[in-house]
């Protein structure tokens, strides 16, 4: 059973609370988090997501199925957390679906280093388009993941980043949803985008 935490707590990119670092915050927050929700820490600022809805799910899980259909090998991650290097403290999110080799994450950890990570997915939401738009995109260059794939359902566009380079990947490719979206090695097949 969760503890009760005050509504005015869970607010977008809340600031930490005098006389506490930003780390003791986010560790609190996370401590305290209802269950289904997550606690990120990007830049700097806590964020606390409230659990996706239907649509937002069925686009992951579809992403999940279609990368099972290519390569049994690989494993699908939802929900694993990724401690990322940043500009001055660590960054600490939850993609809505991480791609790495089966085994990757076999450990009792909650926050792990991105080393093995072939594609990080997230499904832009209301509260979280910006960042995924923006701040993820730095984040996951830093870490030299090799793929980042955004699917914006505000926008209606699968983005595609590769070749990190920096605080940015060196290629951008956008598709309308219900497009074939190719995508590059280390993946190396076309997502059908028509069942978003």
């Amino acid at each position: 059973m969760p503890l009760p935490v005050p509504e005015d707590v869970f607010s977008e990119g809340m600031p930490a609370r005098e006389g506490a670092s930003v780390q003791e915050a986010f560790e609190l927050f996370s401590a305290l988090a209802p269950k289904g929700w997550r606690v990120e820490l990007i830049e700097g600022e806590i964020y606390v997501v409230p659990p996706a809805n239907g649509e937002h799910e069925e686009i992951v899980s579809e992403l999940n199925g279609q990368v099972r259909d290519h390569d049994k090998g690989v494993g699908r991650y939802t929900g694993i957390g990724l401690s990322l290097p940043g500009t001055t403290a660590t960054v600490r999110v939850i993609p809505d679906l991480v791609i790495a080799p089966k085994g990757s994450f076999d450990d009792q950890q909650e926050w792990h280093a991105p080393d093995p990570v072939l594609l990080v997915a997230e499904v832009t939401s209301s509260s979280t388009a910006r960042r995924d738009r923006v701040q993820k995109i730095r984040a996951y260059a830093r870490a030299g993941i090799p793929l980042y794939l955004l699917i914006d359902r505000e926008a209606g566009e699968a983005v595609v980043c590769s070749e990190p380079a920096g605080d940015d990947f060196t290629h951008k490719h956008i598709h309308k949803l219900g497009a074939v979206v190719p995508l590059p090695h280390p993946l190396g097949f076309d997502l059908d985008t028509g069942v978003f």
